[in-house]
């Protein structure tokens, strides 16, 4: 059985990845003054893609993770009970 705490980022690929926007946050302050908005718009993209791994990554850790029954964050929304 694959043990589900492998399944999250490690510390060392969210550093990196958090390393890589801050060169992208340059680069986008960069292009905003000389470049094409198009090139602004790939970077900020680029910027939103690797922040969505970061928090997707993250939900999923936690669903797959929780404990059978447990309502987690949503409380009694998703039971049927309202």
């Amino acid at each position: 059985m694959i043990n589900k705490r492998e399944m999250a980022l490690s510390e060392t690929v969210k550093t990196s990845l958090r390393d890589a926007q801050e060169d992208l946050k340059n680069a986008l302050a960069y292009s905003a003054r000389t470049e094409k908005p198009f090139v602004s718009k790939q970077i900020a993209d680029m910027l939103a893609n690797i922040e969505n791994v970061i928090d997707a990554s993250e939900v999923i850790d936690q669903i797959e993770n929780r404990k059978d029954g447990d309502s987690g964050f949503f409380g009694t929304f998703f039971d049927g009970k309202n």
